[in-house]
């Protein structure tokens, strides 16, 4: 609850949450609205083939930069909180690299 507590203003700022296939259904989009009045858009497949589907990619591809980097390839860390700090670590090197070119 802490941790809700800290970011819940943060979590405001959220008006569509893009979730895939496995989240889909009435309980999970009524718990999201009940805490961050957000909508819950389903982005669903057409077929069993693979298909490049919109708003997944993002989050895909960010995690597949966290996975260059060798801490953040496995969960070396007991505690979350160094994760965390390891992410914003990685993130901060990924966005100032942008940058920089």
């Amino acid at each position: 609850m802490e941790l809700w507590d800290e970011y819940q203003a943060c979590l405001k700022r959220v008006k569509v949450l893009w979730v895939d296939g496995g989240y889909s259904g009435d309980k999970f989009a009524l718990a999201v609205w009940l805490m961050i009045q957000a909508k819950v858009e389903v982005i669903q497949r057409m077929g069993p083939e693979f298909e490049l589907l919109p708003k997944r990619w993002v989050v895909e591809r960010t995690f597949g930069w966290l996975n260059w980097y060798r801490r953040l390839s496995k969960d070396y860390e007991r505690l979350p909180e160094m994760s965390e700090a390891a992410i914003y670590a990685v993130m901060t090197r990924i966005m100032l690299k942008r940058l920089a070119t």
